[in-house]
């Protein structure tokens, strides 16, 4: 397929965030019902990309994580629509199952995939940008996805992994590249990986927030310091993750949203709301974007609750 990704003759772009879908081979039932919402989704909404944010499979308990992985993204694949997938900690978290690369290799084979190859030599597996072109061709717009790895890989921290200083270095030199060929001014981005930054915590202690919290925030012990690089750079408008299921509020932290998706997933949810996904509209030439979620049962909602510190 052309992988050219654009703004349409509205000047829009449209992507549908599916978080935590979970695939596992021993509930087949669930698997079903979580595809059966994906389509429904898709159909309705008529998005540009999908982005499937982390925990695609559920590694541990996947007899042939392989087939789990391509299950969990055959709907956006017979539609026909674009996607992409980072990955979280399940992906990959049986010693005995399934790499982060070789889940690589399995994405990239797909005819619908329009995910890049990842960065060499940066931590983690799943680093890569995609530009949106405008009307003019020129790019309008930048998607960062990076990988927010599985677990701390330091004794002394535990808890989970963060993203590591070489990532954040190769995540400001594309900064400033682009930053370089469009005239010294950022390019509106959006960046996405799965594990919640420290700052997910600080907004919603400390600012307005709109939407659910009904788990801790499960970020890294430590704070690697991607925040900062964001507001230094001046490009990223907004933030996407999952991992924390029963979370999908959002909040503005000194200039940059900071947004949970929805739990995409009838696995592992025992609370009694509906799942659903997170939808993301982009303007051309503006430096903003529209977002609300889409529920399994149908129901669109554009105004979350109001969360006040």
């Amino acid at each position: 397929m052309d992988s050219t990704l654009k703004f349409n003759k509205n000047g829009n772009y449209k992507i549908v965030q599916f978080s935590d879908t979970e695939f596992m081979d021993d509930v087949a039932s669930l698997n079903e019902q979580t595809a059966k919402m994906m389509r429904q989704v898709i159909c309705a909404e008529q998005p540009d990309l999908v982005v499937f944010a982390g925990d695609v499979i559920g590694s541990l308990r996947c007899k042939d994580p392989e087939r789990s992985f391509r299950d969990a993204v055959s709907v956006a694949e017979e539609l026909q629509i674009p996607w992409v997938a980072i990955f979280g900690n399940h992906d990959s978290e049986s010693e005995e199952g399934i790499s982060r690369e070789r889940l690589m290799e399995i994405q990239l084979s797909h005819p619908y995939c329009v995910a890049e190859e990842s960065a060499d030599h940066v931590s983690g597996v799943g680093n890569f940008v995609l530009r949106l072109s405008g009307h003019d061709q020129n790019t309008a717009a930048i998607l960062y996805f990076m990988d927010s790895g599985s677990y701390s890989p330091l004794s002394q921290v535990g808890g989970y992994d963060w993203i590591h200083s070489d990532q954040i270095a190769w995540y400001m030199a594309q900064s400033s590249a682009f930053k370089a060929s469009n005239g010294g001014s950022p390019i509106p981005s959006l960046a996405f990986f799965h594990i919640p930054l420290p700052e997910y915590q600080e907004v919603w202690d400390t600012g307005i927030c709109y939407g659910e919290k009904w788990d801790e925030v499960s970020s890294p012990k430590v704070n690697s310091g991607l925040f900062t690089a964001m507001l230094e750079m001046g490009d990223v408008m907004g933030t996407f993750v999952g991992h924390d299921h029963g979370n999908d509020y959002w909040g503005e932290l000194k200039g940059i949203r900071l947004c949970y998706g929805r739990s995409s997933s009838y696995v592992l949810w025992d609370k009694d709301i509906p799942i659903g996904a997170r939808v993301i509209q982009l303007h051309e030439g503006s430096r903003a974007f529209d977002t609300w979620l889409h529920l399994s049962n149908g129901t669109v909602i554009h105004e979350q609750p109001v969360h006040t510190p």
